[in-house]
């Protein structure tokens, strides 16, 4: 799998906002925090999406399917570069996210049968001539756009020696490992929703549980062979449970004041568990999409 990360750089800086990087100190160790939840949309599906719809001329229809933040990213990009979008859903999806979707000026199809209807049915319409599928996570331009996270991290702090990244499909992760050289990749996931993790074990992406406090921007039910193929050999893998996700979540919020959405915790629940390898690493905060309401 060939990705170009320089050129997708160029291509989407027009379009994205470059995140900042802070470094920290918690519980007397260093550790650097990638602030990609403040990137446009709240997530970093935009870099993915951005860089997709641009690899090639322009569509008539930009098509996806998605419970949240990829649609999110799809829409925005579509809308950003003057084209429509329609976003298939599963019906469970949460309306915090659909209603971003929909104010995005993209149309919205809601399927009872879950995220596979929805992704059989964006398969199909790709079909028609004009149409860009742009899959969440197992596609070669959406990944290239995620590796740009990883180059900027390299730029901003080059002594980083580990990058631990939450992980649904797989996309983020086996973008920022194609562009941080040969640090560790340490892919994190929630225990009862670790399609990657199952893959490892199986020698191959197999179907799994998705039941996380983390679902609806980590649950994909089967990773993608792109994420497979680059990282079996190479990432370490680590779970964590839905209490420690959620301590994480309010910790980052009461030191830091960071709010994220209980996904992009998932990686720093891990190292305060002290399960990160490295004397420098970067946790990635991938999204901040949740309702938030008054305590």
């Amino acid at each position: 799998m060939l990705l170009t990360v320089p050129e997708a750089a160029a291509r989407i800086a027009p379009h994205i906002r470059r995140t900042p990087l802070m470094r920290v100190t918690i519980d007397g160790r260093p550790l650097a925090l990638k602030l990609e939840h403040l990137q446009l949309t709240g997530s970093f599906k935009l870099r993915g999406a951005t860089n997709a719809l641009l690899s090639g001329p322009l569509p008539d229809l930009a098509v996806t399917a998605s419970g949240g933040n990829h649609g999110m990213g799809v829409a925005t990009a579509a809308q950003r570069l003057g084209i429509p979008a329609r976003v298939h859903v599963p019906a469970t999806a949460p309306e915090a996210k659909l209603r971003r979707v929909r104010d995005l000026g993209a149309e919205v199809v809601a399927h009872e049968g879950g995220y596979a209807d929805a992704l059989a049915t964006a398969l199909t319409e790709a079909e028609q001539p004009g149409v860009r599928f742009v899959h969440a996570y197992n596609d070669p331009a959406v990944i290239a756009g995620q590796s740009t996270i990883g180059a900027e991290i390299i730029e901003d702090a080059p002594d980083v020696d580990a990058v631990a990244v939450a992980v649904g499909g797989g996309g983020l992760v086996a973008g920022i490992a194609s562009a941080i050289g040969d640090r560790t990749v340490v892919a994190v996931e929630p225990e009862n929703c670790s399609c990657f993790n199952a893959a490892l074990r199986a020698g191959g992406p197999v179907d799994s549980t998705v039941d996380s406090v983390a679902a609806s921007a980590l649950g994909a039910v089967r990773a993608g062979t792109l994420a497979y193929e680059a990282l079996h050999d190479r990432v370490v893998s680590l779970l964590v449970s839905d209490e420690e996700i959620l301590a994480a979540r309010d910790r980052l919020w009461e030191e830091l004041r960071l709010a994220v959405e209980p996904a992009a915790a998932v990686p720093f629940a891990a190292w305060l568990a002290g399960r990160i390898p490295g004397e420098l690493p970067c946790i990635v905060l991938c999204g901040a999409n949740s309702e938030w309401s008054p305590a």
